[in-house]
């Protein structure tokens, strides 16, 4: 788990496993993949992408279904 903090896999694992962004925390987590080459991958912060993964904010329209094929690309 090199790139995430305790604090952030905790975050992750116990927020709302329904969210989008929450899913796609929990497969990059246990991936080990970056948040930074997830925030590059969809075009925005890395920042944005830890609010997501704890499911402080929600990700909208176009970007769930390119979470749901990028989830669906790493399975």
């Amino acid at each position: 788990m090199q790139g995430y903090t305790i604090r952030i896999a905790k975050g992750i694992k116990e927020a709302d496993g329904n969210l989008m962004g929450v899913k796609l925390g929990r497969v990059c987590l246990a991936q080990d993949i970056p948040v930074a080459a997830v925030a590059e991958a969809f075009g925005v912060t890395r920042q944005t992408i830890y609010y997501w993964f704890l499911g402080k904010s929600e990700p909208r329209g176009p970007a769930c279904e390119a979470i749901e094929a990028y989830i669906a690309n790493l399975a």
